[in-house]
């Protein structure tokens, strides 16, 4: 197995490990998230502990998709390549902040059940704030960010012919609406959490895992055969033969050619 498609099998894993963590923590965070008076009840940490474990590991494949892929795709755009390793660190910071958030509110209900006697009312609305920024995160993150992600990469893939060009063009579709539907949720058209937020998330769910199943099956259209190619080119002119030295003294000193016992190197 070669270095190229190693990447490739590495860079399917990783695709498919964000799809299942990020599905898993957003199940596991469903009571923090969706009980408003969970800051005063008796709480269910251990699986906000596991949402946010899910998460972590989360953010890590994200950064490990960018990081992977980036000795690939840099040879056909190396800034564009550079920016799509960047774009995933931040969407693995802002998915980070927002794990933050609700452990605080996991930290806010133990020390309320510590020392009773606190005013319910305000720590209810510590307990919303947190669950507002993680939803704000949520928003930016998974949506706003890995639309311009998505477009980045699926650009890339469209011109290089890495992976099937309808593949690519399920992720410039992907992640163009995703990112219109983050900004519509931004301007209050419809909640993130909705049919049509869901519907508008399929395409890019699709590209993922599509991309996934293709490197792990296949790996790279033609990645080695190109990369192969292009040092032939380099060094033989593109005829695939031997390299041949320029007419220079040096080329004669090597190997001198002789007319009627005079020598043909330039003096």
């Amino acid at each position: 197995m070669g270095s190229t498609r190693k990447t490739a099998v590495v860079t399917g894993v990783l695709f498919l490990v964000t799809e299942i963590a990020a599905i898993g923590g957003l199940a596991l965070y469903g009571p923090v998230l969706h009980d408003a008076g969970y800051v005063l009840g008796p709480g269910a940490d251990t699986r906000v502990f596991l949402g946010a474990l899910s998460e972590f590991v989360l953010a890590l494949a994200v950064i490990g998709t960018g990081v992977a892929l980036y000795p690939v795709v840099k040879r056909q755009n190396e800034g564009a390549a550079l920016g799509y390793v960047c774009g995933r660190l931040l969407e693995a910071a802002v998915i980070l902040a927002g794990t933050l958030s609700l452990l605080s509110v996991v930290t806010l209900r133990r020390e309320s059940a510590a020392a009773p006697g606190g005013g319910a009312a305000s720590l209810v609305t510590a307990a919303d704030t947190l669950v507002a920024f993680h939803d704000w995160t949520f928003l930016f993150g998974p949506n706003l960010v890995l639309g311009a992600n998505t477009l980045v990469l699926a650009g890339l893939m469209y011109r290089s012919r890495l992976v099937p060009r309808p593949l690519a063009v399920l992720g410039l579709v992907g992640g163009a609406l995703i990112g219109a539907s983050a900004t519509a949720v931004l301007f209050g058209l419809y909640e993130q959490v909705s049919v049509a937020g869901s519907l508008a998330a399929l395409p890019v769910f699709a590209w993922e895992v599509g991309l996934a199943v293709r490197l792990l099956a296949k790996g790279f259209t033609g990645a080695e055969g190109t990369g192969a190619e292009g040092t032939r080119t380099e060094g033989s002119g593109g005829s695939g033969g031997p390299a041949q030295l320029p007419n220079t003294p040096e080329k004669w000193a090597a190997s001198p050619g002789t007319v009627g016992g005079h020598s043909l190197a330039p003096r």
